[in-house]
């Protein structure tokens, strides 16, 4: 089966719409089959002295807050549109992860998108999970920062979106037993992929725990994909072998440019390394039944 590789523009992008084309550019050329981007509002975001976390503060300004970066990297309602229709231009799918209400139902109104992005951070933020399932877009759910009990309680919000209407009233009883029903688990399994995510920028190898990607298989039943953060490809690499659906990695033009991501991104170069060993990986596995080869 083809594994699913999304470059991760993320706000690699530092709010310029020249360096999100030349990002989508770049993705075509290395194979990616999706580019991603992040649409949001930064003051639903953060409030104007939030600090930035220690990765941002070493890869971004010093003295900036939090809501200062983010309002530097933001893209407008126009550039996403302009950036979708590039997108279709070059023949790459493109995504989106929003992180606010009104930016989402712009994209759904505006773009009508196949596929939504829910950042790890949003994996407890009740109401959007709801809006993203009422749309009944398939969803891409990652799962950084989060354990066991979060996971199925934003899958318990997300199957009673998906079976319901904005007219029903929801709750915490209504999310587990939608969660536990039949029709839940099958409305999941059609829907959601899960990609197992540490949220660190750049990721240790040691805290990647990839066979993570086979305890949420065993638990949820899902398809399982990994939203890679460390800064080399062989996590990628692993983790399709160990039956991936979606790789998602971060891509960078440069990863000497400033902003807080760059860091934890792969140049084009090092993306391509990867699209193409994960295809080859993909050749290697075969079809698992033990026999002779026609080379032997």
């Amino acid at each position: 089966m083809k594994t699913y590789i999304i470059a991760e523009a993320g706000v690699n992008h530092n709010g310029q719409i020249i360096l999100a084309k030349k990002l989508i550019d770049e993705a075509v050329k290395i194979g990616s089959d999706a580019i991603k981007f992040q649409f949001f509002d930064s003051s639903q975001l953060a409030s104007a002295g939030t600090k930035k976390a220690s990765y941002q503060i070493k890869n971004s300004k010093k003295h900036q807050t939090q809501l200062q970066m983010l309002k530097g990297l933001e893209l407008s309602s126009n550039e996403i549109i302009d950036l979708k229709e590039y997108s279709k231009k070059k023949k790459i799918d493109f995504l989106l992860s929003c992180f606010d209400l009104n930016s989402l139902n712009f994209v759904l109104k505006k773009l009508n998108p196949k596929v939504l992005k829910i950042a790890s951070g949003e994996i407890n933020n009740y109401p959007l999970l709801i809006h993203h399932a009422l749309s009944k877009k398939k969803i891409i759910l990652s799962t950084g920062m989060s354990n066991i009990s979060e996971i199925r309680n934003a899958l318990g919000v997300i199957a009673f979106g998906y079976l319901n209407s904005s007219r029903v009233k929801p709750s915490n009883v209504k999310f587990e037993k939608t969660f536990k029903s039949s029709k839940g688990k099958e409305i999941l399994r059609k829907n959601v992929t899960l990609l197992q995510c540490t949220s660190d920028y750049p990721c240790s190898y040691k805290d990647s725990n990839l066979l993570a990607i086979n305890n949420l298989r065993e638990i949820f039943g899902l398809k399982i994909g990994y939203s890679d953060h460390t800064s080399g490809i062989e996590a990628s690499i692993s983790a399709v072998s160990l039956g991936a659906s979606v790789i998602e990695k971060h891509l960078t033009l440069d990863n000497s440019m400033r902003g807080p991501d760059h860091k934890a991104s792969l140049n084009p170069k090092n993306c391509n390394a990867m699209v193409n060993s994960i295809r080859n990986i993909e050749i290697a596995l075969g079809d698992g039944k033990k026999r002779l080869m026609p080379s032997e």
